[in-house]
């Protein structure tokens, strides 16, 4: 793994990614595929990793619409659409949460899709509705490190170059059965 990122870069960018975590995975902490996979989003990987090389306890933001979309939540429902795609379906992408919102990386294209889908769905008002960030938007996206400050945090990080990420499919089959629920408890 280290090999092509000392070919492609002029200095190993990644080394704090890897000091005192070789054998471990640990879902908070960005590898240093996962940090090649964000950057990638940027467009000119170098600049990317040029600030976080300098700065990898600080956030950055990147935008959305080639690499992947993000389907941002309130935190409550975000917990229970995770906790429907890790019980009962194929898992999530990377997952961060920002200011009191979560949001879950998704396919490009999802932005555009979820809506009318949401919409075709009946969508309730007694759940705050997910905003999608597609492309021509940006995000900010936790640091490749954990900072221990109360910014932006991974709750399931990138590992890969090519995380699996969820279609507007998969977002709403997420999103049902929890609506659902918080439907039925505001009813009673």
């Amino acid at each position: 793994m280290t090999t092509w990122l000392r070919e492609e870069t002029p200095h190993d960018i990644f080394r704090f990614l890897r000091e005192g975590d070789e054998g471990r995975h640990q879902t908070a902490r960005v590898t240093a595929d996962g940090a090649s996979w964000l950057a990638s989003a940027a467009g000119g990987r170098g600049t990317a990793l040029a600030r976080w090389e300098s700065r990898p306890t600080s956030p950055a933001a990147l935008p959305c619409g080639t690499v992947f979309d993000v389907v941002n939540v309130d935190p409550v429902f975000g917990r229970r659409m995770l906790d429907q795609l890790w019980t009962e379906g194929p898992g999530s992408g990377p997952v961060a949460v920002h200011r009191g919102r979560m949001m879950l990386f998704a396919a490009p294209g999802t932005a555009q899709r979820l809506p009318a889908l949401l919409d075709w769905e009946e969508w309730s008002e007694e759940v705050p509705r997910p905003l999608c960030h597609g492309l021509g938007d940006a995000v900010t996206v936790p640091p490749l490190v954990p900072s221990g400050s109360a910014g932006p945090r991974w709750l399931v990080a990138p590992d890969t170059l090519h995380p699996w990420l969820p279609g507007p499919e998969v977002v709403l089959w997420a999103c049902q059965a929890p609506l659902a629920q918080l439907v039925r408890a505001a009813d009673s």
